[in-house]
């Protein structure tokens, strides 16, 4: 060991600090994706589904037209898909604009 004992790296304050700039760009930016919304629809835009950045269903328009009370399954199948493809929106919406705060680094339960 060097003489004066272990001092650490000589950047690691530089490093402590932004990790911190990080911590607060990324507090600040899921505030923001929490009020952005995305939408999505199934069925040539017959059923529509609203949700934002925290993956809440926040609307569900259905038209009129596709309601047939002889084919229920039908319409259960179109909320589905409207609805997995607005979370699966949602999800790409965060983790893209997450990525930029963290420079593409993939950690692991981040978001």
């Amino acid at each position: 060991m060097a003489k004066g004992g272990f001092r650490g790296t000589p950047n690691m304050g530089n490093m402590m600090k932004q990790v911190q700039q990080m911590q607060k760009k990324m507090t600040k930016m899921q505030a923001e994706l929490e009020e952005r919304e995305v939408e999505a629809s199934a069925g040539g835009g017959a059923v529509a589904v609203k949700a934002n950045g925290k993956k809440e269903i926040l609307e569900i328009k259905i038209d009129k037209d596709v309601v047939d009370p002889d084919d229920v399954e039908m319409l259960e199948d179109l909320v589905l898909a409207a609805v997995n493809e607005a979370l699966r929106a949602a999800d790409e919406m965060v983790s893209k604009e997450m990525g930029k705060v963290t420079g593409g680094m993939n950690i692991p339960g981040l978001f």
